[in-house]
């Protein structure tokens, strides 16, 4: 016999809050003193303060998604269904075998089937004109789309502390690969434990770069030699010798400012280049002894003493002893090396700019034209003329570069 015991209670009386109530105590259970010797083993904090966060925290993760590798693949396609005596690159034999089977009846019935076929198509475009224009009342709307560009990829400096791409060159055979140099441009702010390493990517290859250049110190300018790929200046590597310059030239020889651009001069050997910084010096280098420059030019338009910093070069081939020096107070200097005296190298002075000039080229097709850019304004020069041919309107925005178009020369 089972024996079953029922309890019973309202749901509203479960779990009630406990209620406190202040009351008089009349008896003390126990009187516990205090101990003086206790406050030792604490140190009062004054103010304290804790924070407390009333929402979830969350992190943050950037995720690349998953490159693909693409592969180009031709197909050659070559005249084929000859019998296997017959020989297809033999003419001779090749007309004999198609009189034999153009006088076969099988061939000519053959044919006759496919004309019919071939009869009732022709019949039904005669029918049909398929080339009629609908609607040629109605006149057609231009969609015209502004200009864009996509990004493909971003090559971001790998270090903790970011630092400014000041240069990019291409490698010059096939540009796959892109040198880039790093650096901060206000030197004497730069932070402690900064990266000095420039990088040399594969354009495919975002995420790593392809080879470290580590330097002696900061370099603002780098450039690939046209004639051998494996030679970089900025400071002289090889990559087939790693990461580290094979060669750099010495200080007290050097320029005392930062070299701002360098560019390649036509030579048998390949090996001679040309810098220029805003100490005012333009130095001619060949990386087969980089212990000393082997010819200077200071930037003394004037003939005064009064240095001018240099920022940008241009060398044009085709003018193997020509070339152009952009300056920090705008003006473009025409230079010839093969003067007879240093005096007599800078050859026209160009005032073209309120600022450091940012750009300076030769236009591809006509030399004698050349842009610049700096300021506010881009313009066109020619050399005969003194004065621009062409300027931009001043914009709102400062321009930091510009480019003659490699296949379009207007």
């Amino acid at each position: 016999m089972e024996i079953v015991y029922v309890y019973q209670r309202k749901r509203k009386e479960f779990g009630k809050q406990p209620v406190f109530l202040d009351t008089l105590a009349v008896n003390l259970s126990s009187d516990i003193p205090s101990d003086p010797s206790y406050a030792r083993n604490y140190v009062e904090r004054n103010p304290c303060s804790v924070e407390i966060q009333s929402v979830a925290e969350k992190s943050e993760h950037e995720v690349n998604t998953e490159s693909i590798s693409f592969t180009n693949r031709g197909i050659l396609h070559l005249q084929g269904g000859w019998p296997k005596d017959v020989d297809p690159t033999d003419v001779e034999h090749t007309i004999r075998y198609r009189k034999k089977i153009e006088k076969d009846d099988e061939y000519i019935r053959v044919v006759k089937t496919l004309g019919d076929s071939m009869e009732h198509c022709i019949k039904q475009n005669n029918a049909i004109d398929i080339y009629e224009e609908y609607f040629t009342d109605v006149n057609d709307t231009v969609e015209i789309e502004q200009p864009w560009a996509k990004s493909l990829n971003v090559y971001r400096d790998p270090n903790a502390i970011k630092r400014a791409a000041t240069s990019v060159s291409w490698y010059p055979d096939d540009g796959h690969k892109i040198a880039v140099a790093y650096s901060i441009l206000q030197f004497q702010q730069m932070p402690a434990n900064m990266s000095f390493d420039s990088y040399i990517w594969d354009v495919e290859n975002p995420n790593s770069p392809d080879l470290n250049l580590t330097p002696q110190s900061p370099i603002v300018s780098l450039k690939y030699n046209p004639k051998d790929p494996h030679v970089l200046v900025g400071a002289y590597w090889d990559v087939r010798k790693g990461s580290f310059p094979v060669d750099t030239s010495a200080i007290e020889k050097s320029h005392r400012d930062p070299v701002y651009n360098v560019a390649w001069v036509q030579s048998k050997s390949g090996s001679e280049f040309f810098s220029v910084s805003t100490d005012g010096q333009v130095l001619w280098w060949d990386i087969r002894k980089l212990a000393e420059p082997t010819e200077s030019l200071l930037l003394d338009p004037e003939k005064n003493g009064m240095i001018v910093g240099g920022t940008v070069l241009d060398f044009e081939t085709t003018m193997p002893t020509k070339f152009m020096v952009g300056a920090e107070n705008g003006s473009v200097f025409m230079c010839n090396k093969k003067a007879k005296n240093p005096s007599e190298k800078i050859t026209h002075i160009y005032p073209g700019h309120h600022g450091p000039l940012q750009a300076l080229q030769r236009n591809p097709f006509f030399p004698k034209n050349f842009l610049t850019v700096g300021d506010w304004t881009a313009k066109i020069w020619v050399e005969d003329v003194r004065s621009s041919i062409m300027s931009t309107r001043y914009g709102l925005s400062y321009l930091t570069d510009g480019c003659w178009s490699p296949t379009r020369p207007s």
